[in-house]
């Protein structure tokens, strides 16, 4: 079993087109509640099932590191924005979930109010006119003043860190994008971060980092850090029901 100290944070990363073995798979059904068993039938195309289903796997799963609870015994609950908690049994460990097609990662914490978010490039967006209609406006002057082939990579770290405070904060995009705003400074990898007053939220009880997972991910952790706990990363790939390995984590910035 896993010790996870109170300042680290833990990321497991799974690349779910890699996981295939039949096997593994039936292994992951059978830990599905019922819910979750409806919902991943609901899917229409098979890639979002299998997608679905390595998520579910992997967040059982890990949890299961940490506890000597089987992946099965796990019950979430949701708050009125859809972020998810362990409900039962009862446990210290916090967790949060980002997935996309090609890469899903599990964060696991003491803290409550933690987000991650993994995005991918290879999306397909109209990044310029997504940031000038949802960002703050220091982070649209700031995207315009990036070179023109290095913006689209400026957008997905902006949408990244956006993406992991509000999971941290549990409302979704309820909170309005263009009420906070990061700054990327990758020649000395600092991150800044300042709100509109509106938000009655303070810069310094955060503590956040942007990483370059692979050629084509972003990922980005958030959280709420009062106390000013010196959090650690640690990163780790990891296959459902095997072993994990080291998995390194290039730092772009961080506060």
């Amino acid at each position: 079993m896993l010790t996870l100290p109170p300042d680290e944070i833990h990321l497991w990363f799974t690349f779910p087109n890699k996981i295939t073995d039949k096997n593994l798979l039936l292994n992951y059904q059978q830990f599905l509640a019922d819910e979750e068993r409806e919902r991943w039938q609901r899917f229409h195309f098979e890639k979002h099932q299998h997608q679905y289903l390595i998520t579910r796997a992997l967040v059982r799963t890990t949890l299961s590191r940490y506890a000597d609870v089987n992946p099965k015994e796990w019950q979430f609950s949701k708050n009125k924005y859809g972020k998810p908690a362990i409900k039962n049994p009862s446990s210290e460990l916090c967790f949060n979930l980002s997935n996309t097609e090609t890469l899903i990662v599990c964060a696991v914490s003491k803290q409550q109010d933690m987000g991650v978010d993994v995005e991918s490039m290879q999306h397909k967006s109209s990044t310029v006119e997504i940031a000038q209609r949802f960002f703050a406006k220091q982070e649209v002057e700031e995207l315009l003043s990036v070179p023109k082939a290095k913006q689209r990579q400026r957008f997905f770290q902006y949408w990244t860190l956006k993406e992991a405070y509000i999971k941290a904060k549990g409302m979704g995009l309820y909170l309005p994008l263009e009420q906070f705003a990061f700054s990327i400074n990758e020649s000395n990898k600092s991150l800044s971060l300042s709100f509109d007053e509106r938000l009655q939220d303070e810069a310094k009880d955060w503590q956040y980092w942007l990483l370059q997972v692979t050629d084509s991910h972003y990922a980005a952790v958030c959280i709420y850090n009062p106390k000013k706990i010196v959090y650690k990363l640690r990163g780790k790939h990891v296959i459902p029901l095997q072993d994990g390995d080291g998995f390194n984590l290039t730092l772009i910035a961080s506060s």
